[in-house]
């Protein structure tokens, strides 16, 4: 076996990984390419929904990101396989075990765990069909009222109550590029909330939701996405304004 050194005696001398190791991270950067996929097609849907293009294309966009979130998740599976291999030959450097066999095995033990669920565990996915469905609710607005027993609220108070949440609650200003907070579901102008979550974290304080009244009170910018459908949802506001002007 390559990197393999066996005494007479049959004792195991060395093996060396790095070159298995600079595959891994090979394949780590062809994960990039499947986020950069997933980004594409989460843009195109939302499009597609604003311009109410037909329901065949949304659904081709989303069988798109169902196949990238298996592609995901199955190249997750096969890092995890390596790097447990590795793990475990380390551990028991004196009785190397042919290691495609075992990485197959640990591959394929995690390939049967495999359900439908996993996929809220994807980020992007689970973010993709949330945005969606509450783009499609804005565009859908008028069906939802009927549904909701609300037909006849007066729409300029609905489009007033819409422009409320385009407001950044620390600049006080309509946000350009909001993000969502994923624990208590607020949104701020990025540039704003970054700069607040740096500065408390330099003074080592944590971060409260500057939302007036909300309890989350340890921010961090791993909770923050983007809020594309509520960015779209501006730039939609801020045409028709210029339209009207």
């Amino acid at each position: 076996m390559p990197g393999r050194s066996t005494s007479s005696s049959g004792s195991t001398g060395f093996i060396s990984f790095s070159g298995v190791e600079s595959a891994l991270s090979s394949l780590k950067n062809f994960q990039s390419c499947i986020s950069s996929g997933m980004d594409t097609a989460y843009s195109v849907a939302l499009g597609l929904v604003e311009t109410q293009t037909e329901v065949s294309s949304e659904y081709s966009m989303d069988k798109a990101m169902v196949e990238f979130a298996m592609m995901d998740r199955e190249l997750n599976h096969y890092l995890k396989a390596v790097q447990s291999t590795i793990n475990h030959v380390k551990e028991r450097p004196e009785k190397i075990p042919d290691l495609k066999l075992l990485v197959e095995k640990k591959f394929l033990a995690l390939q049967n765990k495999n359900s439908d669920a996993d996929f809220q565990n994807n980020e992007k996915f689970a973010q993709f069909k949330q945005q969606l469905k509450e783009l499609k609710k804005q565009y859908g607005l008028q069906a939802d009222r009927e549904a909701d027993g609300t037909e006849g609220v007066d729409e300029d108070m609905i489009v007033t109550q819409s422009q409320t949440n385009f407001i950044c609650p620390i600049t006080q200003l309509e946000m350009k590029k909001p993000v969502k907070n994923k624990v208590c579901g607020h949104t701020y102008e990025e540039e704003a909330i970054v700069r607040m979550i740096e500065s408390k974290h330099k003074r080592k304080k944590k971060a409260c939701c500057p939302k007036i009244g909300c309890s989350h009170t340890d921010v961090s910018l791993s909770d923050l996405i983007q809020d594309e459908v509520l960015r779209r949802a501006i730039e939609s506001h801020k045409k028709k304004r210029r339209q009207s002007d």
